[in-house]
C-alpha cells in the first residue's frame, strides 16, 4: 500500500489553507490511479457563506480538491517532486455530474484515474464518494507549465 500524509502533499503540492483539499493519500499506483481524502469540517470558511443555515461544500470545490489530487497522481507518476517554478494547471471539466450534497462531516473519498497523457497534457476520470455513495464525478485535464516568478 502506498500512502502518504500531509506533509508529503505538502511537498507536492503548492496549495495552502484555506485551498489545500487534499487530507492524506489513501493508496495509489503510480501511472494508474490514486486514492485521496478529504475531511469536511464546519471551520471551512466557504461555509459561513454557502450557506450559514445549511452549510453546503460548493461543486467547485469538490471538483478542485479531485484536481488537486490528480496532481498528486501526475508527479507520482512522473517520479520526481515539483521542479522549481512549476505547476499543474487545471485546464478542462467534462462530464462534471453531482449526485449528492456534501456536508460537514462529511468525509470525501476522492478516487482519480489517468485516462492519458501526451506532451504534459494529463486526462483523468475522478469521482468522489461519501459513505460509499457518489457526490460527484468528473474528466479532468491538467496541463504542467512552468511558471515565471
Amino acid at each position: 500500500m502506498n500512502s502518504f500524509n500531509i506533509q508529503e502533499i505538502l511537498n507536492y503540492l503548492p496549495h495552502r489553507y484555506p485551498f489545500l483539499l487534499v487530507d492524506k493519500v489513501v493508496d495509489y499506483v503510480p501511472g494508474e490511479w490514486l486514492e485521496a481524502i478529504k475531511n469536511v469540517t464546519m471551520n471551512e470558511p466557504y461555509f459561513q457563506g454557502h450557506f450559514p443555515e445549511r452549510p453546503v461544500m460548493p461543486g467547485v470545490l469538490i471538483l478542485e480538491a479531485m484536481a488537486q489530487a490528480t496532481g498528486l497522481l501526475a508527479f507520482k507518476t512522473r517520479g520526481e517532486e515539483p521542479p522549481e517554478n512549476f505547476l499543474y494547471l487545471f485546464v478542462s471539466v467534462d462530464r462534471a455530474r453531482f449526485k449528492r450534497q456534501v456536508i460537514p462531516g462529511d468525509q470525501l473519498s476522492m478516487r482519480v484515474e489517468l485516462l492519458r497523457v501526451k506532451r504534459d497534457m494529463w486526462k483523468f476520470s475522478a469521482q468522489a464518494r461519501v459513505d460509499g455513495e457518489l457526490a460527484a464525478e468528473a474528466e479532468l485535464m491538467c496541463a504542467g507549465r512552468e511558471v515565471k516568478s
